[in-house]
C-alpha cells in the first residue's frame, strides 16, 4: 500500500502578492492625498478670487463717493 502525500499548499499570501496589495494600497493612498490637494487648492483659489473682488468693488466705490 503505497499511499502518495501531497505537500500540503501554501495558503499564505506570497511575498509577490503582499507586495502588490501594499502597492494597491499605497496607490489608492496617494489617489485620495492628491484629490484632497487639489480641493484644497480650488478653494484657495475661489477665496483668493472673491478677496481681490471685494477690495476691486470696495476701491471702486470710493472713488465715486469722492467727486
Amino acid at each position: 500500500m503505497s499511499s502518495e502525500s501531497n505537500p500540503p499548499e501554501d495558503e499564505t499570501p506570497s511575498i509577490l502578492e503582499e507586495a502588490a496589495a501594499a502597492k494597491r494600497s499605497a496607490d489608492k493612498a496617494a489617489g485620495s492625498k492628491r484629490t484632497r490637494q487639489l480641493v484644497t487648492g480650488a478653494a484657495i483659489g475661489v477665496g483668493s478670487t472673491a478677496l481681490v473682488a471685494a477690495l476691486l468693488y470696495a476701491s471702486r466705490s470710493r472713488k465715486n463717493d469722492k467727486s
